[in-house]
């Protein structure tokens, strides 16, 4: 899943797990900077991982009767299969290719937690198909709603997020590629103290924007799509964060349909020196935007922040106890990590 809701921390990423274009603003952009673009729209990831997890279990029909070999053998939703008889699994395809060959006993080694297990199991022949089955749901995949936040018209290349997408312990997922897709958001979840809202979208079929290569510290990175047109998307220059002030600035983000709209913000804290991407603390100001979502919401995390006519980092985390506050990382951290 790409956010965890956790209900004892006091902060929250904000990026939609709902499986579910930018305003004109004065901006001059440098020779240098030419080819960058201001996000602020939504798009929707599909992430391939690296490990295949354990999703429920369930019964296969055999010509002796139906029978789960998993449940039997104590498989658990939320357990990462990591080898059959020694072999590694990093796709679903994976499994029915390694238990299809002919082995006298299989041994399925499980990541559980902080613990590693080797469980025997015995597969079974499915009546229908013939083929061989665990009663495994599992998937290697995951998906979500977040925010570009530029775009690299020279390299071709989009950023977003402006944090990695983390598992339910919070470790970095390791992906193998994947797909971004183009978007709409068509409902918002209000947040209030203590819970935390969410934009709830959709993909848009067809819309291929890229594709996903780099979930870093700083977000999801990648590659456009060829028949990408970044020419209805507004140049902008950016700002380093000696240059940021305390004080009005602005967010670009997108709660409705795939416009993005200009919502005023104050910049109440910098740390330049902060580690954890966390270089603002920014509060919502616009009460247009604090009536519609009371302020920050998952799958905001991604969203441009501009300043005096700059793009200066993006929107990162809320304060679940304020939602009207959050977090902002410098965009300088963005534009190195890819």
């Amino acid at each position: 899943m790409f956010y965890c809701k956790r209900a004892f921390k006091l902060l929250i990423l904000i990026f939609s797990i709902v499986v579910c274009a930018v305003t004109l603003m004065p901006a001059a952009a440098s020779a240098e900077e030419a080819q960058l673009y201001l996000g602020g729209f939504p798009a929707g990831f599909v992430l391939n991982t690296t490990t295949v997890e354990v999703i429920g279990v369930c019964d296969v029909v055999t010509c002796d009767g139906v029978c789960s070999p998993a449940r039997e053998a104590g498989i658990k939703t939320g357990d990462v299969i990591d080898k059959i008889n020694g072999e590694e699994v990093n796709a679903v395809s994976d499994i029915n290719k390694i238990i299809s060959g002919e082995y006298k006993k299989y041994e399925v080694e499980i990541i559980r937690g902080n613990d590693r297990l080797n469980i025997p199991i015995n597969p079974v022949k499915e009546a229908a198909s013939g083929g061989k089955r665990l009663g495994v749901l599992v998937k290697d995949s995951i998906n979500g709603i977040g925010t570009v936040t530029y775009i690299d018209g020279a390299n071709r290349k989009f950023a977003s997020l402006g944090h990695p997408v983390t598992d339910n312990g919070g470790k970095y997922v390791e992906i193998r590629g994947g797909t971004l897709y183009g978007s709409l958001i068509y409902d918002v979840k209000k947040g209030v103290r203590g819970t935390p809202g969410e934009l709830r979208g959709a993909f848009e079929n067809g819309s291929v924007m890229g594709s996903a290569k780099v979930n870093c510290p700083c977000g999801v990175y990648g590659d456009l799509d060829k028949n990408y047109d970044c020419s209805g998307l507004l140049k902008i220059s950016k700002a380093s964060l000696d240059e940021a002030e305390m004080g009005t600035a602005y967010i670009y983000t997108t709660v409705y349909g795939k416009q993005s709209e200009k919502y005023k913000i104050s910049i109440v804290k910098i740390d330049k020196s902060c580690k954890d991407n966390k270089n603002f603390v920014i509060k919502v100001d616009d009460e247009k935007l604090l009536d519609k979502t009371g302020g920050i919401v998952q799958g905001m995390s991604g969203s441009p922040i501009v300043q005096n006519g700059k793009l200066i980092g993006a929107v990162t985390h809320v304060f679940i106890n304020d939602p009207a506050r959050g977090y902002g990382i410098g965009i300088d951290k963005m534009l190195g990590s890819y």
